[in-house]
Order: C-alpha cells, then structure tokens, then sequence
C-alpha cells in the first residue's frame, strides 16, 4: 500500500471510529426512553431497589446478586454472568431464557422488548450509566 493510500486508509478508519462512538451515545441517549419500561420496577441507583433489583452495574454482574436484593426466585442458583448477550435475551422472554439455562421459569418480571433496536439503545444506556 502506497504513503497516499495507508493515509486516506487511516482517516477512513479514524472517522468510522470516531462516528461509532458519537453512535453508541445517541444510541444510550435514546435507551432512556427505552429505559422507561423498566423504571416502574428498577433504578440505576445502586443498593436501591424496587420490585426488581437495582440495575446498576449490571453489566459483568453474576446473575442473582445484587447487593441487598433478597427477592430473586428464577435466579437462585444462577451460573452466569449478565453481558449483552445474556441481557438481550432476557428481555426477549424471560421464561424462555430461564428454561434455556436449566433454571425455575417462576419470575415476576412481564416486560418484554422484542424489537431489536430497542434492545441495543436499552443496552447501551444502561452501559452508559
């Protein structure tokens, strides 16, 4: 690749970056009005809890141990840890997810996102909280 080529190539890759970020924070902008669905139940306020447990810093969280939240039932016991992944199937349907992953379906939690641009503007504000 010729000096000229390696630079445009570089300011392309720079730009696409840099848009990417400015991407991710409409997106997390936009996720708090996604975010509203699930205000009646959680906070983003560590150790602050409602019927749900506190969102906050869920994300690389092992499911089931939220500080000070004593009320799980389907996530006794549970193995695994909240990432993307795990987070967006969950709010897909979250007795299909508990089945999946060999835990009891019994959860209170009804909110369900099924729209996919939902679920990452949703995700990507709670990773900007």
């Amino acid at each position: 690749m010729n000096k000229g080529k390696f630079l445009a190539f570089g300011l392309a890759t720079a730009m696409a970056l840099a848009s990417g970020a400015a991407f991710a924070d409409g997106d997390a902008k936009k996720g708090k009005k996604v975010f509203k669905k699930c205000k009646a139940c959680h906070t983003l306020d560590a150790g602050k809890h409602k019927i749900g447990p506190s969102l906050a810093g869920i994300i690389g969280r092992k499911a089931g141990t939220a500080d000070g939240f004593t009320k799980y039932k389907a996530l006794k016991g549970a193995d695994f840890v909240w990432d993307d992944d795990n987070i967006a199937e969950w709010i897909i349907d979250q007795k299909k997810f508990l089945k999946g992953k060999g835990l009891p379906t019994k959860t209170s939690m009804k909110v369900k996102i099924k729209k996919e641009k939902d679920r990452k503007i949703l995700l990507a504000y709670l990773k900007s909280q």
